[in-house]
């Protein structure tokens, strides 16, 4: 082999370096938007343990619930009552179907719950009961159901325990059932609409004028109104289906109160979304919380309902003896 024939050895190319991955950007954490301090639970119910009416005219402060067949009015009574007595209880029947009218029912669309109850909450020994109370009434329906006068007549402190709704003819002053001179206990200190979290979407426009002519009938007697949202992990989204800590991170949930806000008039801080215990047997926390500040709103409208009457007939009292 001669000297030309010498070549020189090729030297491979080096491999161009790969360019690392890149790393997915993370996701960021849902927005919140209504703050929750979810280890509270123990100051609630504290709270809840000491709070008495300010006021001396009442023994108890009345909680009305009011709204659609099946929006969980029974249930919240229920959950409620759990919490208090530390256990799953059922005082207030889902269904009513222990005193349910069938015949009656099928006139009044849906509803089971016929007659007005008043329900108590236990407190520690039997005989001693929380200071404020519950009473249920028959469902709203965008055609049938409670009559607008029953309901007036029932804020108003007009009906007696055990009344059976008729949804078809009101209440008047010459039935039994009919209290001519209600006390101050007698009467509803606020209204309560029990509302599933997606009735906006499924409800006929009807039922939301229903709603609209309550809220105006309760403004004219000063009785204060928020709504609660109920079945959040059942009809709103994934993320609260997941957990429940995400129901303030929740963008149809805030939609869904947005919408009821704009529809019927409730202002979102009395707009409050919760879940009710159903087919739970164990207390759970997070439920826990979200019934107790909703609970804790009520009472605190209620007393201020009570306050505001008492500092108004105190007022009549001293013109009235200062006119003598």
């Amino acid at each position: 082999m001669g000297a030309g024939d010498s070549k020189e050895p090729r030297v491979p190319a080096r491999p161009t370096p790969l360019k690392p991955p890149t790393p997915p950007t993370p996701l960021k954490p849902p927005i919140t938007w209504r703050p929750m301090d979810w280890g509270k639970i123990k100051d609630e119910l504290e709270w809840l343990e000491s709070f008495r009416p300010q006021s001396d005219n009442v023994k108890h402060l009345r909680v009305l619930l009011c709204g659609p067949c099946g929006s969980g009015k029974s249930s919240f009574i229920n959950s409620v009552d759990s919490i208090c007595q530390k256990r799953i209880t059922g005082p207030a029947d889902a269904n009513n179907a222990q005193e349910a009218d069938p015949e009656l029912a099928k006139t009044a669309g849906q509803s089971y719950t016929l007659k007005y109850k008043t329900h108590r909450i236990q407190k520690g020994t039997p005989g001693q009961y929380y200071p404020f109370v519950f009473n249920d009434v028959m469902g709203l329906e965008s055609t049938n159901g409670i009559l607008l006068e029953d309901i007036e007549l029932t804020m108003k402190g007009h009906v007696k325990d055990n009344y059976k709704f008729d949804p078809k003819t009101p209440l008047d002053d010459s039935n039994d059932c009919y209290i001519n001179n209600p006390t101050p206990d007698d009467k509803a200190h606020i209204l309560v609409f029990v509302l599933a979290v997606d009735i906006i979407h499924v409800a006929d426009p009807r039922m939301f004028m229903k709603m609209t002519e309550i809220r105006l009938a309760a403004r004219d007697l000063d009785i204060p109104q928020i709504a609660i949202l109920t079945k959040i992990d059942e009809k709103s989204c994934h993320l609260v289906k997941k957990d429940l800590k995400n129901v303030y991170s929740s963008t149809n949930i805030k939609n869904a109160m947005e919408k009821l806000s704009n529809t019927v008039g409730f202002p979102l801080n009395c707009i409050f979304p919760l879940k009710n215990y159903h087919g739970e047997i164990e207390l759970n926390d997070d439920m826990d919380m979200l019934i107790l500040s909703a609970l804790r709103k009520i009472l605190q409208l209620a007393n201020d309902r009570v306050n505001a009457s008492g500092v108004a007939a105190a007022n009549q009292t001293a013109s009235n003896v200062n006119r003598t």
